[in-house]
């Protein structure tokens, strides 16, 4: 792609509530500037989907955007649909039709994450929904610069001033309370097309411009011009050669540049710059290029190149706008998978501040964000990480959460800014090392974390495994659920985000215990994998042992040492693992003990484990 491609390029999103004609005025803007083929055309006048009003023989503006079997036959868009626009000017648009419903919001949030100018829709028959809020305060969140609101099927309405200025108004407050300041609201009927693309007889009140000509008045972000962020995905090798291959998120780079890798103030001199078509002398955003350094530097995927004169500065600790798309509540103490470009890092939820009110837009205090919520969190990572202000880049500031589990995208985000805390706490290396705890001990730290139902036998396979353990001269520590829960953890509840705070603290102490030289059982309950498994994380190799104590859920409930069950049965404890809440047994346990057996033996067993370090037993 030429410079002036690049430049000509914009990116639009449509969006707003279900059945507001999305794709329809998509469809009529493609069709009257020449931006589908012939047959495409043909299709739309001759195919009708049930329920069609347009009669055959007309073109069927909608038709022309969805793509999917499904969306066909419904009369809906799922998925996001991308076509190619060409303006009078020459300028290009890359729409975006995003569906409506509000079970892809995910969808629409992908398609405005790229967006440089927004299309909102809204039917003049039905109102402003709460739908439509939320696409424009996505749209907001995610750094969309242009507004453009239709007003749409007016038709339906006479074309009445009254509904269009009442529309408007309530629309454009909200974009004014979002800080959105470039906002345009135009008067359409996208099936008859009055002010799409020409201007229309039937709004004299109305002499702004049509949204084609609100389209052409979009100006495009230059990130040439912004401070260079490239994000290396891949080192590339040959003899004599050792490249850092990525795409320019933004800046330009030129031979001779010096560069530093995020967080280290080492630079190397760029003394070439390759592609696939040959090296160049200079290259800017939105390049995928090949940078040979001298000297070469140590640099690894996920690292970032930048100047010294702007660099970025890495953090483990940010406030971030999260859009929740996952079908399980966000919950805060619980560790994800944080991707931002070829970035991956284990991230932890530590609070969430806030939640938005997509209407109102006001901030309500928050501990949870369930599905296609939007609300302000703080994020941290596992180590430094070089993460933008999303203001300033998206491409450096944007990121997703993935469940560590499933692997599902369970939300976006924004940076806002690096919490400064994050650089005011320094880890103090003590001369007494934890190597020379345990030679002192006689044996090494560790910790047990036995897993299981209530009643499944937990603690006191736990207590009788730390007496024999004691009696063999070995430092040990039970961390039962209970009893933490009546100091340390006196504070949580049993949601699923307490439960995640609840396994992050227990692990936390667990591991400075270990440290000291001592073998932590820990009996907890802990029902979640990605909680049991944001644990693990906390642990070099070895010095984590997952113990899966199986009973079965009928012989915990006869045991019911601490009537648990029964006040589940009697609907006073809804959140009882393996009743009213979930419970995720271990798939890779290092040890799986039978809870119904001979104590004496799980013991033994578990003894093994502990003192000889076999592999995994089940």
């Amino acid at each position: 792609m030429s410079e002036g491609q690049k430049a000509a390029l914009v990116r639009m999103v449509a969006c707003g509530s279900v059945d507001d004609g999305k794709s329809t005025l998509i469809g009529r803007l493609l069709a009257q500037t020449d931006s589908v083929p012939d047959d495409q055309l043909h299709m739309a006048r001759t195919v009708r989907r049930a329920g069609s009003i347009v009669p055959v023989g007309e073109v069927d503006f909608s038709l022309l955007t969805d793509g999917l079997e499904a969306e066909r036959e419904q009369g809906i868009t799922i998925d996001v649909a991308y076509r190619h626009l060409l303006l009078p000017s020459g300028r290009r648009v890359i729409i975006a039709d995003a569906p409506g419903h509000e079970q892809y919001t995910r969808n629409m949030a992908v398609a405005a994450s790229t967006a440089d100018v927004a299309v909102l829709l809204v039917d003049a028959g039905r109102g402003v929904k709460r739908q439509t809020f939320r696409h424009l305060t996505i749209c907001a969140l995610m750094g969309v610069r242009h507004v453009i609101i239709a007003i749409n099927k007016l038709d339906a309405v006479d074309f009445s001033r009254t509904v269009y200025d009442e529309l408007a108004g309530s629309v454009a407050g909200a974009a004014a309370r979002l800080e959105m300041s470039r906002v345009r609201v135009v008067p359409v009927s996208a099936l008859d097309g009055d002010n799409v693309v020409d201007r229309s007889t039937r709004t004299p009140w109305y002499d702004g411009p049509t949204v084609l000509e609100a389209l052409e008045e979009t100006d495009h972000a230059d990130e040439d011009v912004r401070p260079l962020r490239f994000p290396v995905q891949t080192i590339l090798r040959a003899p004599d050669f050792r490249g850092l291959a990525g795409t320019i998120a933004t800046g330009t780079v030129r031979v001779g540049d010096r560069l530093q890798v995020a967080g280290h103030s080492t630079e190397g001199r760029v003394v070439r710059i390759a592609t696939h078509g040959g090296d160049l002398e200079s290259a800017a955003a939105g390049d995928a290029v090949c940078v040979e350094l001298e000297p070469d530097l140590d640099v690894a995927r996920g690292d970032l190149l930048t100047t010294g004169e702007d660099p970025c500065v890495p953090a483990d600790r940010f406030a971030a706008d999260v859009v929740w798309m996952g079908e399980e509540p966000l919950a805060h103490g619980r560790s994800y998978l944080l991707v931002c470009g070829p970035l991956t890092v284990p991230a932890t939820v530590t609070a969430v501040r806030h939640r938005r009110d997509v209407e109102s837009g006001r901030e309500e205090a928050a501990r949870v964000l369930s599905l296609n919520e939007v609300g302000r969190v703080e994020i941290a990572t596992d180590r430094p990480v070089p993460l933008d202000a999303y203001e300033r880049s998206r491409h450096t500031g944007g990121l997703v959460l993935v469940d560590r589990v499933s692997a599902d995208t369970v939300a976006a985000g924004m940076v806002r800014f690096a919490l400064r805390r994050s650089a005011n706490v320094v880890q103090h290396d003590y001369a007494v090392s934890r190597d020379a705890r345990e030679r002192l001990a006689g044996h090494r730290g560790k910790v047990v974390w036995l897993t299981g139902l209530s009643g499944s036998g937990k603690s006191t396979i736990a207590d009788a495994a730390e007496r024999n353990l004691h009696a063999q001269g070995v430092r040990t520590f039970v961390l039962d659920g209970d009893n933490v829960r009546a100091g340390l953890n006196k504070d949580l509840g049993f949601t699923a985000e307490d439960r995640a705070e609840n396994v992050r603290r227990v692990a936390e102490v667990a591991k400075l215990m270990m440290q000291s030289g001592v073998v932590v059982l820990v009996a907890l309950v802990s029902p979640f994998r990605s909680d049991r498994r944001a644990a693990r994380d906390l642990f070099d190799p070895g010095d984590f042992l997952e113990v899966f104590v199986d009973t079965p859920l009928e012989v915990c409930q006869e045991r019911d040492s601490k009537g648990l069950y029964a006040k589940a049965a009697a609907g006073t404890l809804p959140n009882l693992s393996g009743v009213g809440q979930d419970y995720e047994p271990p798939l890779q346990a290092e040890l799986t003990l039978s809870g119904t057996g001979d104590v004496s033996d799980s013991v033994a067993t578990l003894m093994a484990l502990v003192l000889d370090e076999p592999g995994t037993t089940e």
